[in-house]
């Protein structure tokens, strides 16, 4: 018997990119595989965010995947908060799969470290390791981490990062911007793009709503409230230019939302909401006029193509979009009736809203081309290139409850 370890901070039923992004391709691996290969998932408890608690089995079967979630420690959103978590992490991935014989390694991360798990693992036991990187971590915490201990850390997550990704044999990459920056460590035949996409629940439904409103078109956000969207460098100014005209809903939670908060008391026209699951945020986006979607002005984020583009144009509402660099001219070649404007210019935004057409449109062309299964069907294929032939001789994997 083959087996292939995936290993992923984030899987289903927690809320964020990489949850949404694991379901699908595990979905199209377990399809694909042939009848000897079992796939064991190695994950969390759902933690993303400690304003949306949800549980989940720590052990589960179906067919041919395991999946193992660990437990982390109650954790908030600040880098010692959750490195702390993830070290929780490292030590039971890490002591659970010790003795065990993967054939196929996979690690996906946003974050470095997921990656330089898979790393230890496949290089201990000799296996192949295929990365899936969905962010550049040591640029974001060079723009993003003010303390001084960046300084401290950086070198040493420099490090582990050229090792890591020097050690895998396919690196894939969310965004087409990341190109340069990986080329410099590893061989660019090795690299992929195989990006986030749509997810079919988003695909075919209807995003039409009768709700009535109250005279203000609605301006919905919904994602993270962190340093790297840089909210709280945009809303207020916005909200406080559009009083009359247009609503602000913010949906999430994170690092920052505390400080906006404080930022909006004085407005009628900011409404924040804690974490919803999927069904009530399709709900939610139904009844939204305009769909916003911010990033801070770091140089890093010129690089990123964020997830939330996909869902927001499968929608057909229109777009609001503060990005710069790749991201924009992602959504300038991809998606119609979407206003790109400057990061964390207010200005430049009310320009961009000025521009769009505030009403539903189809946009048959994206869905087809980003459509989410079809993406991983295609990464699931490319993923078990890596897989050795059947007569491999593979050690008894880690015990199952």
């Amino acid at each position: 018997m083959r087996r292939i370890l995936i290993v992923t901070f984030y899987y289903p039923p927690d809320l964020c990119a990489g949850s949404f992004r694991m379901k699908p391709f595990v979905e199209s691996l377990k399809e694909r595989v042939p009848a000897d290969v079992v796939i064991d998932v190695l994950t969390t408890i759902p933690n993303r965010y400690q304003s949306f608690e949800r549980t989940a089995p720590e052990f589960e079967e179906t067919g041919n995947v395991t999946v193992r979630r660990f437990k982390l420690a109650s954790h908030k959103s600040g880098f010692l908060d959750q490195a702390n978590a993830f070290m929780r992490f490292y030590r039971q991935v890490r002591k659970y799969s010790k003795g065990a014989k993967y054939d196929l390694v996979f690690a996906t991360s946003s974050r470095l470290m997921t990656a330089a798990l898979g790393a230890s693992i496949a290089n201990r036991i000799g296996a192949p390791l295929y990365l899936d990187m969905r962010d550049i971590f040591t640029d974001t915490m060079n723009n993003v981490l003010k303390s001084p201990l960046k300084y401290l850390v950086l070198p040493v997550f420099n490090t582990i990062e050229k090792r890591t990704i020097r050690s895998a044999e396919i690196v894939n990459l969310v965004s087409r911007g990341f190109a340069d920056y990986f080329s410099r460590l590893t061989e660019p035949a090795r690299l992929r793009y195989f990006t986030n996409g749509i997810d079919h629940e988003f695909i075919d439904r209807s995003f039409e709503s009768s709700q009535p409103g109250n005279g203000r078109k609605r301006i919905l956000y919904a994602g993270n409230f962190g340093a790297g969207q840089g909210l709280h460098r945009i809303v207020p100014e916005a909200a406080r230019a559009m009083t009359s005209d247009f609503e602000f809903h913010l949906v999430g939670d994170g690092g920052m939302k505390n400080d906006l908060i404080q930022s909006c008391h004085d407005l009628d026209n900011v409404v924040f909401r804690d974490p919803v699951d999927r069904p009530e945020l399709m709900r939610m986006y139904a009844e939204a006029d305009i769909l916003f979607l911010h990033l801070n002005d770091y140089p890093a984020f010129r690089k990123v193509l964020p997830s939330k583009i996909f869902e927001y144009a499968a929608t057909g509402k229109p777009m609001l979009a503060g990005v710069a660099g790749h991201a924009a001219d992602f959504i300038n070649e991809n998606v119609d009736n979407a206003g790109v404007f400057e990061p964390c210019n207010a200005r430049s935004m009310a320009t961009a809203l000025a521009a769009l057409e505030l009403s539903p449109i189809s946009r048959p062309d994206f869905i087809r081309k980003f459509a989410r299964d079809n993406i991983m069907n295609e990464m699931a294929d490319d993923v078990l290139t890596l897989l050795p032939a059947a007569d491999t001789l593979v050690a008894p994997a880690a015990k199952n409850p």
